[in-house]
């Protein structure tokens, strides 16, 4: 693989974790991991990512329940990547079903998983969808941090730039003010008007006055980015 990707590893076996990690890491991929479903569910949202290997058999939420919420509650169209044990045809049904992209049986040779994951992430948003992000006529390219309205480049600092990230990785989805907080501070959000100061500076840049609105509130929820302000369903 010679482009860099995210990847999201959600795994509980520790030597298993630390194989991968290291292996992809020292490819030069950014890696993060997660021992629990719980915990890979929370990195899973509150990050972005270019895939997800997902063991099966986890503790806190196995694995057929993470991807069913990544897919279905989260709207998430990451490519993911199931690792079992189990290779009944009944346990590979359950696993697409779930929202899998594909299935691989332990144990496995990592070269195979490269090649896995090489194929999907090039097949799931082409080498040009992964680095640029495009919501109507906004564009936020992912390598050069450049975000553009239309024709007009915009100038926005770090913390709206990774609201605005996550906001268009989940469009249409509504993105709960908690996910946002979570996302920025981590466990220690300051008080209210910090996100609504942040918000506000990432409105008045995307949506000036004559274009269509793209960023909306939902009083008490969150916020959504798309063309409509309809709720999405």
């Amino acid at each position: 693989m010679n482009n860099i990707l995210r990847i999201l590893f959600i795994e509980d076996h520790a030597d298993l974790a630390a194989n991968l990690c290291d292996y992809f890491a020292e490819k030069g991929h950014t890696v993060d991991s997660a021992m629990d479903g719980i915990t890979g569910m929370h990195l899973a949202l509150v990050k972005t990512y270019d895939i997800i290997v997902l063991d099966l058999m986890l503790p806190g939420m196995d694995g057929i329940t993470l991807c069913q919420k990544l897919r279905r509650e989260a709207a998430m169209n990451t490519p993911v990547i199931l690792l079992t044990a189990r290779n009944t045809l009944q346990d590979k049904v359950s696993g697409f079903t779930s929202g899998a992209d594909d299935y691989l049986v332990k144990p496995f040779e990592l070269k195979e998983l490269e090649l896995r994951i090489h194929a999907l992430t090039l097949r799931a948003s082409g080498l040009l969808a992964r680095r640029i992000l495009q919501v109507a006529d906004l564009e936020y390219n992912r390598e050069t941090l450049q975000v553009r309205r239309g024709s007009r480049l915009l100038e926005l600092k770090a913390i709206p730039l990774r609201i605005l990230e996550l906001l268009m990785r989940r469009s249409p989805a509504v993105v709960w003010r908690s996910d946002i907080e979570q996302m920025v501070w981590g466990d220690s959000p300051p008080d209210s008007d910090a996100l609504r100061v942040h918000m506000h500076t990432l409105r008045t840049a995307i949506d000036p006055p004559g274009s269509p609105d793209l960023l909306h509130t939902l009083r008490g929820i969150g916020y959504r980015l798309a063309l409509s302000d309809a709720p999405s369903l």
